[in-house]
């Protein structure tokens, strides 16, 4: 393992984006969650947003499937759905096979799908598409995240937004206030874990963003540990997405006044031989999602919980020659849970009208993040996503 300089490293990570390891960053325990619980429980009534963010930018094109679309067949002969293979929606449109929970979900009434989603301008970029939906600025970079602007124009307990995992994302990061970090599994190992504890170690010459930042490391070492002797039921792969899901259904069972989680799954990056990777990652996405809402459904504060799930950008429409689909621009997003209004929002794409390739969006995420912070969250969006905003009227 290379030398590193101490204070470069950590001053670095206190950088926007440097890692994910963010300035003024709370690291926290399992015991800390339970006792905020008891300290100050969860409202009853109180709305929850669960955030899953799917890295790699999902084909959204066969994962809502316009399976009686010719345009759709012609443009991907191969890697097409056949229409029987489809769980259909209505006569024109369905789930890719894998989706088979949350199909169920839409049939209960559960599932909003929100249509062609995107934003002006779109980008091709995985970095600078997921910085826009994260900081939900798509005319200039900004170094806040939207999560943490609402953080900072609610008050000042970082406890209330917690990514599970030690590596914020964007999105969690404040001018004053930053998501509380949670880490789940053991992770590190050998060298690695020297480098941490060096890293970690308290330092009289630290300045105080400097500090939160080695805090961070140190608590990556001991929630890492306290999380072996959960007694809720969690993955052999503690980072998995049933995982992360499995430690935000016991916190919120337990009365944690977390009003906003963020849990994520990468892979979905497929350029070549789509069709199976893409299927398998929607299968662990539907074995996750599906199972945490009906648990929360009948829970006394789960009842409230709303999950959006989404990823930077969807595929070209037309598949290449690898049989995979390069980054393209619109895709649709899954909003579910008990208070949710199932249905359709948001105008299909056309598969023809396109933009040199790509579809053309219909509707702006920042309607939904809309609802999200005002029919959820209980907030006023104008400091968070800025005015003009009509939302969707999903919840």
């Amino acid at each position: 393992m290379p030398d590193i300089n101490r204070r470069k490293f950590l001053l670095a990570s206190a950088g926007v984006g440097a890692l994910g390891l963010l300035s003024g960053a709370a690291a926290v325990e399992w015991p800390d969650l339970m006792a905020a619980a008891r300290r100050q429980p969860l409202a009853q009534g109180s709305g929850i947003a669960v955030i899953v963010t799917l890295y790699g930018g999902n084909d959204g094109i066969n994962t809502l499937i316009p399976y009686g679309d010719n345009a759709y067949h012609d443009a991907r002969p191969e890697l097409a759905y056949a229409p029987a293979d489809v769980l259909h929606l209505d006569d024109r449109l369905g789930l890719n096979p894998a989706m088979t929970g949350l199909h169920g979900l839409w049939q209960d009434g559960r599932l909003a799908i929100v249509r062609g989603v995107s934003y002006p301008k779109p980008d091709h970029s995985h970095f600078r598409s997921m910085d826009i939906w994260q900081t939900a600025s798509p005319d200039e970079p900004v170094s806040t995240g939207w999560v943490g602007r609402w953080l900072d124009s609610t008050g000042d307990d970082p406890l209330r937004a917690v990514n599970v995992g030690a590596v914020l994302p964007p999105m969690a990061v404040g001018e004053r206030t930053t998501a509380a970090a949670l880490t789940t599994t053991r992770s590190h190992a050998g060298d690695i874990d020297s480098v941490v504890a060096a890293l970690s170690a308290p330092d009289p010459r630290d300045t105080d963003v400097m500090a939160a930042v080695a805090a961070s490391y140190r608590a990556t070492g001991t929630a890492d540990r306290t999380f072996t002797h959960l007694g809720h039921t969690r993955s052999a792969d503690g980072s998995s997405l049933s995982a992360q899901l499995d430690t935000v259904a016991a916190a919120i069972s337990a009365g944690v006044p977390t009003r906003l989680y963020m849990v994520s799954l990468g892979g979905f990056d497929t350029h070549a031989d789509e069709r199976g990777t893409q299927q398998r990652q929607l299968q662990t996405l539907d074995r996750a999602l599906t199972p945490f809402l009906r648990r929360m459904s009948s829970d006394q504060h789960g009842r409230n919980v709303v999950v959006m799930a989404y990823s930077e950008f969807g595929r070209r429409v037309r598949a290449n020659a690898s049989q995979g689909t390069d980054h393209g621009t619109a895709g649709p997003v899954f909003v579910a849970g008990a208070p949710v209004r199932g249905g359709f929002y948001g105008d299909e794409p056309s598969l023809t009208d396109l933009d040199d390739g790509d579809l053309k969006y219909t509707t702006d995420f920042r309607d939904i993040y809309q609802d999200l912070l005002v029919r959820v969250l209980g907030a006023d969006p104008t400091p968070v996503i800025g005015g003009g905003r009509s939302g969707l009227r999903l919840v």
